[in-house]
C-alpha cells in the first residue's frame, strides 16, 4: 500500500508529472536565442522565466519567480477565470508575450505587471495589482494589459499609464476573451497589436441578456456567492464586436457582418487584418480582411457543411509575401491550403498550425491517429523523426520539439536547425516509478483504436475486473503513444484490473467524416463504440472477466460512464461519473449545438442524448462525484441526476468535492483519497 499511496500522492504534487518541463518557447528572429518557461525541478509550481543561446548551448534564468513573489499568489477574477478555461494549475510565470525582436518580455505575476529587458535582464515592475494578459506592442515601446474588463496602456518611455476606451456598464469589457472563446474556441486572446505598434484591434464583449448562473459555497456559507454569465444552450451568447483604437485615443468600428463567434484575429506585416467567423449553426465559416482605416470587411473564403466546419488552431495567417494560410476539409481529410492550393495530401490529417513565415509549421497525423508528428513546408517534410506525440514550437527554420514517447516518462525536448538537433532544452519531471506496458489494439469493423494494460504481475490465465478507463467524446483522445498517456490507467490496472482504454467515433485524427459520426447522436455514437471495443477485446483475451465490468471517467468521460449504466445494465455492473453533463441543455451554446443544434428546434435530440430521462432504468451502481466551484460543467448536472434517481427510488452514491473546479482535485490529499475512494467502491460493488 506504501508504493501505491507513494504514486497517487507524487501524482497529485507534480501535477500529472508535467512540473519541471519547458513550455511556452518562443525564437528570436535570429534564430540564435530562445525564450520558454519552467520550474526549478518536478515538484516545483512556479514557472520561471529563461533564455537558452542556440550558439553555445547556455541556459539562463531571466526571471526568477520565487525571488520576485516569494509568497502566495493574490489573482485577479479575470486571470482565475483564464487559467481554468485553459486548464492551468501552475503558478509563477505562466505565460509572456515579447516584442517582435524579443528584447523585452512583458508578463504578470500575482496580479502585477512586469517587464524584463532581455539585454540587460532588469525586471522593472509598471502596476501593482489586478493586470490581466500583458503584451509589449512589436516595437517594444508600449504594453497592452486589461485591468478592471478594461484595456490599458503604458508608455514604458514616459510609464504614463492610462484606459484606451472609456465605457460604462459592468457587462461591457474590452480587450477579454469571453467564455466560448476561452472555453471552446481555443482563443484566450481579446487584443491584437498592428504590425507598426501604433494601434490594437480589440474586442468589445456584452454579456447584457446572458444567462446569470451562481456558484455557492455551501461548506463557506459566509462566502458571497459567484454569479457568472453563461450561455446555455440555445441561450444568449456574449455579443463581441471589434474596433480599431489607435494611441491618440481614436477609434474605428469594424464591420459587423452575420456571424455569432470569432473564432479567431491574426494581424502581421503580411497582409490585413483576418478574421475567422462562425454562424450560431457552426455550418458556415468565413475568413475576412479587415481595413484598419474604416473598418469595412472582405469575404476572402468561405467554407460550409451540412454538420459543422471544424476549427484548426493557427488559421489563418498571411505569410510574409502575403498568401493566406488555412486548414480546410477536402478529400477525407484536413489539408493545408496555401494561396489557395493544398500543400498537404489526403494522407495527412493537418491538426494545428505552428507558425506562418516564409514556410509553414504545423502538426498532423498520417495513417497512424495514436501519433502527431511536426511538419514543414517546402516541400512537406517531417521535422519529428521517432515514434510518439510531438508538440512544435518555433518556426519551420529553427524548430522547438516536446516529444512524448512510450520509451520514456516526460517530454524530451529538443531544437532542431535544417534537419539537424543543434541543443537540447533540460526537463525535470519527477520519475512515476511506474512503467505502463499497453497493449495497441485496433479492434472491431469500425478499427477502434485502443490500448490494454494488465497489472505488472499478471499471469496468463487469472481472470481479472474490467475497467474501462475512458474520455470517449469528441476532439479528445487518451490513446496516444506516449508513456505519461497511460500512467493513471497503469496504476488502476496494478489494482487487480484489466483497463481499457478505447478512442471512438468523434475523437480527432481520423478525418472530418468519422469527427462528425457523432452529430445528434453522442449518447448512441460514443456508448457503442465502448462497448464494441469490449466485446473484441474480451474475444481476444480471454482473461477479460466480462462478467465483472466497470467504467470511470471525468467530463464526457463521467457522462459517458452514467450513460454506461443507465442504457448498458447488461454490460456494465458499476461506474464512477466525475463530473459528467447530464442534461445538455444546461451545458454551453458553443459545444452543444455543434452536436444537437438548438434544444427549442429539436427538443427529442436533447431527450435522447440527456441522462435525466434513463434515471428510472438504473439497476446498477452508480457513484457520482461533481465540484461545487466547476464553473464548466456546474454541479447542478449531478444535482438534478441524483434527484430524478431519488425520485424514481434508485439507489446511488454522491459524493461532493467542496471548492473544487472542473479540473480535478489539486491538493494532494484530497486527490489521493479520491482515487482510493474509487477504487475501493468499484472493487466492492464488482463483488456483489
Amino acid at each position: 500500500m506504501t508504493d501505491e499511496l507513494s504514486f497517487l500522492r507524487k501524482q497529485a504534487r507534480t501535477q500529472r508529472f508535467t512540473l519541471g518541463t519547458p513550455r511556452e518557447f518562443r525564437v528570436a528572429p535570429d534564430g540564435g536565442r530562445l525564450l520558454f518557461l519552467r520550474a526549478e525541478s518536478g515538484v516545483d509550481r512556479r514557472n520561471s522565466l529563461w533564455e537558452l543561446n542556440l550558439a553555445d548551448g547556455t541556459e539562463t534564468k531571466v526571471v526568477d519567480a520565487a525571488e520576485l513573489l516569494p509568497g502566495e499568489e493574490n489573482l485577479p477574477p479575470e486571470e482565475r477565470a483564464r487559467r481554468e478555461r485553459s486548464r492551468e494549475s501552475a503558478g509563477g510565470v505562466v505565460g509572456y508575450a515579447t516584442d517582435a525582436e524579443l528584447r523585452i518580455a512583458a508578463f504578470s505575476l500575482s496580479g502585477k505587471l512586469f517587464t524584463v529587458d532581455l539585454a540587460t535582464r532588469q525586471v522593472t515592475e509598471l502596476v501593482g495589482s489586478s493586470v490581466v494578459d500583458p503584451r509589449p506592442n512589436p516595437a517594444g515601446t508600449h504594453v497592452a494589459y486589461v485591468r478592471d474588463r478594461r484595456l490599458r496602456v503604458v508608455d514604458l518611455g514616459s510609464r504614463q499609464d492610462r484606459v484606451l476606451v472609456e465605457e460604462d456598464g459592468e457587462d461591457i469589457a474590452w480587450g477579454l476573451a469571453e467564455f466560448i472563446a476561452g472555453e471552446e474556441l481555443g482563443r484566450a486572446r481579446g487584443y491584437w497589436w498592428a504590425p507598426d505598434g501604433q494601434s490594437l484591434l480589440v474586442e468589445r464583449s456584452d454579456r447584457a441578456g446572458v444567462p446569470r448562473w451562481t456558484i455557492a459555497d455551501p461548506a463557506h456559507p459566509e462566502n458571497p456567492a459567484n454569479v457568472v454569465a453563461y450561455p446555455a444552450a440555445g441561450e444568449r451568447n456574449v455579443a463581441v464586436s471589434l474596433a480599431f483604437v489607435h494611441l491618440d485615443g481614436t477609434r474605428v468600428d469594424v464591420e459587423r457582418g452575420d456571424w455569432e463567434y470569432l473564432v479567431a484575429v491574426h494581424w502581421s506585416a503580411g497582409g490585413p487584418p483576418l478574421l475567422a467567423v462562425q454562424s450560431r449553426d457552426q455550418r458556415t465559416f468565413e475568413i475576412h480582411s479587415v481595413d484598419p482605416a474604416t473598418g469595412a470587411t472582405k469575404l476572402l473564403h468561405t467554407e460550409t457543411d451540412e454538420r459543422w466546419v471544424e476549427i484548426v488552431p493557427g488559421v489563418p495567417a498571411w505569410t510574409p509575401d502575403g498568401r493566406l494560410v488555412r486548414v480546410s476539409a477536402a478529400d477525407g481529410s484536413y489539408r493545408l491550403v496555401v494561396d489557395g492550393q493544398p500543400v498537404t495530401g489526403p494522407e495527412l490529417q493537418v491538426r494545428s498550425v505552428l507558425d506562418v513565415g516564409d514556410e509553414v509549421l504545423f502538426s498532423a497525423s498520417d495513417e497512424d491517429p495514436t501519433q502527431i508528428h511536426v511538419y514543414r513546408t517546402g516541400p512537406v517534410q517531417r521535422v519529428s523523426t521517432s515514434d510518439g506525440v510531438h508538440v512544435g514550437a518555433g518556426t519551420a527554420a529553427v524548430t522547438v520539439l516536446s516529444s512524448w514517447s512510450l520509451d520514456h516518462s516526460g517530454p524530451s525536448v529538443s531544437v532542431v536547425r535544417g534537419g539537424r538537433q543543434v541543443a537540447q532544452v533540460r526537463s525535470y519531471p519527477e520519475d512515476p516509478g511506474l512503467e505502463p506496458k499497453p497493449l495497441w489494439l485496433t479492434v472491431g469493423e469500425r478499427k477502434l483504436r485502443a490500448a490494454l494494460l494488465f497489472p505488472s504481475e499478471h499471469r496468463r490465465g487469472e481472470k481479472l475486473p474490467v475497467l474501462l478507463d475512458p474520455y470517449g467524446g469528441p476532439h479528445a483522445q487518451r490513446v496516444l503513444q506516449s508513456r505519461n498517456a497511460f500512467l493513471t490507467s497503469q496504476w488502476l490496472a496494478d489494482q487487480g484490473f484489466a483497463v481499457l482504454v478505447t478512442d471512438g467515433r468523434g475523437t480527432p485524427g481520423r478525418g472530418p467524416a468519422w469527427e462528425k459520426e457523432v452529430a445528434g447522436s453522442l449518447a448512441e455514437v460514443t456508448l457503442a463504440d465502448q462497448v464494441d471495443a469490449l466485446h473484441a477485446v474480451a474475444a481476444e483475451h480471454p482473461d477479460l472477466d466480462t462478467e465483472r465490468v466497470a467504467i470511470r471517467g471525468w467530463s464526457y468521460g463521467g457522462y459517458l460512464s452514467a450513460l454506461a449504466v443507465l442504457r448498458r445494465p447488461d454490460v456494465f455492473h458499476a461506474a464512477v461519473a466525475g463530473a459528467p453533463v447530464t442534461d445538455w441543455s444546461l451545458y454551453d451554446t458553443h459545444y452543444t449545438e455543434r452536436y444537437l443544434g438548438k434544444p427549442q428546434d429539436d427538443p427529442e435530440v436533447y431527450e435522447r442524448n440527456s441522462l435525466i430521462a434513463d434515471a428510472a432504468r438504473l439497476e446498477r451502481s452508480l457513484l457520482i462525484v461533481h465540484g461545487l466551484a466547476d464553473d464548466n460543467v456546474f454541479v447542478a448536472h449531478a444535482l438534478r441526476l441524483s434527484s430524478a434517481l431519488l425520485a424514481a427510488g434508485r439507489a446511488h452514491t454522491f459524493l461532493p468535492l467542496v471548492g473544487a473546479t472542473h479540473m480535478t482535485p489539486q491538493a494532494e490529499a484530497v486527490a489521493e483519497n479520491l482515487m482510493r475512494v474509487q477504487v475501493e467502491w468499484i472493487k466492492k460493488e464488482l463483488s456483489r
